[in-house]
């Protein structure tokens, strides 16, 4: 009877090492191969260093998730809610994130190049180092947002909310505003780049 439990034993201990291994191969291959995006509350969830290219994640409770190093190129985030989420160094250039609620969130570092932010919610995000380079950002309220060091070159800031806004070393150049933009105290030289409409 001990042959028959040692031998149970082994193969337990086998089947163990075995999930792990398929566990370890799984995040090694994009970490998104287990990733349901079905479900419409994917709040904490770890899409760290996923490739969701093209997701569609319109509408979705995202607070307080990790897309850390994802790659979220061409995705639909419209009125996703992104609240105290982590898109650090994330890839977000061409992403569609209208009306999204980006309240208090990560992005420093993240390439937002050519997103749709039109009537977006980024109140006190961190974007430092950003790249916004042609974001359209009209009508997007970036009250206290941090925009130290990013990109704003060619974004499109017709009647969006930066008061408040750190803006120290960031890059204006040709950015649009027009009569209805609320912009911070910024000095002759940053303004001297921009365009008025």
């Amino acid at each position: 009877m001990t042959s028959i439990l040692r031998e149970l034993m082994v193969r337990v201990a086998h089947l163990e090492r075995r999930a792990g291994l398929n566990a370890h191969l799984e995040r090694r291959a994009g970490r998104n191969a287990s990733i349901d995006l079905s479900e419409e509350n994917l709040a904490g969830q770890d899409f760290k260093g996923a490739n969701l290219k093209g997701a569609d994640l319109s509408g979705k409770n995202l607070y307080g998730a990790d897309f850390s190093g994802a790659n979220l190129e061409d995705s639909e985030l419209i009125e996703s809610i992104l609240v105290q989420a982590n898109c650090e160094r994330a890839n977000l250039s061409g992403a569609d994130l209208r009306e999204a609620k980006i309240m208090n969130t990560n992005l420093k570092g993240a390439n937002l190049h050519l997103a749709d932010l039109e009537r977006a919610d980024l109140r006190g995000a961190d974007l430092r180092g950003a790249n916004l380079h042609e974001a359209i950002l009209e009508g997007a309220d970036l009250s206290k947002t941090i925009l130290v060091k990013a990109n704003l070159s060619y974004a499109i800031l017709d009647g969006a909310n930066l008061k408040g806004a750190n803006l120290t070393g960031a890059i204006l150049k040709r950015a649009t505003y027009d009569d209805s933009t609320r912009l911070p105290v910024l000095d002759a030289d940053q303004l001297a780049v921009m365009r008025k409409v």
